[in-house]
C-alpha cells in the first residue's frame, strides 16, 4: 500500500517542508541515501511545541510532538525524493529530547516518530535509532529528530 494512502487513512496531510532556521539545507543526498536535517514539532499554523519534558511537558504530550516532527520529516523526505514511494528503507533516526536532568524516558518520547514511520512505511519503516536527552534545543522546542533514508535506484 502506498505511503500516501496510509497517511490518508491516518487522517494526516503532509505539510509544506519546514525551512532551515540557520545556515544548512533540509537534506543532503549521497548515492541512494538521503540525510534529513533535524526537524522539530512545527504545527501547521507555524507555531512550535516548546518546553522541558518532565517539567512542563508530559511524556504523552512529547510523544505527540515527536509524531508531529515525524510528519515534518516526511514532508522533507517527499520533497527530497519526489515521491515517498521511492523510499525503500528508513535506515536511522536520531532523536533529541529537551528534558530535565532526571528524565529517563527519552525512548518513549521518540517512539512518536518511530511509530509514525512504521505506520506509514510498514516493514521498511523499521530503523536503527538513538534517543538522547539534552539540556536545551533551538527555540526551546521539545524534540528534534533527524533521519537517514534509502531510495530506490
Amino acid at each position: 500500500m502506498s505511503p500516501y494512502i496510509r497517511l490518508a487513512e491516518l487522517g494526516l496531510t503532509l505539510p509544506e517542508p519546514p525551512k532551515p532556521i540557520a545556515n544548512f539545507v533540509t537534506h543532503a543526498e549521497s548515492g541512494r541515501l538521503i540525510f534529513l536535517s533535524g526537524q522539530g514539532p512545527l504545527r501547521a499554523d507555524g507555531t512550535l511545541c516548546t518546553g522541558k519534558v518532565g517539567e512542563d511537558v508530559t511524556v504523552e504530550e512529547a510523544y505527540g510532538h515527536a509524531r508531529l516532527t515525524g510528519l515534518n520529516l516526511l514532508a522533507v523526505m517527499h520533497a527530497a525524493a519526489g515521491d515517498l514511494g521511492r523510499i525503500v528503507r528508513v535506515v536511522k533516526l536520531l532523536g533529541f529530547v529537551n528534558a530535565i536532568p532526571t528524565f529517563s524516558d527519552h525512548p518513549k518520547v521518540v517512539n512518536g516518530c518511530s511509530d509514525l514511520f512504521a505506520e506509514v512505511f510498514d516493514s521498511i519503516g523499521g530503523h536503527a535509532r538513538s534517543a538522547i536527552g539534552v539540556g536545551s534545543l533551538p527555540g526551546n522546542i521539545t524534540v528534534e529528530i533527524e533521519a537517514v533514508v534509502e531510495t530506490a535506484a
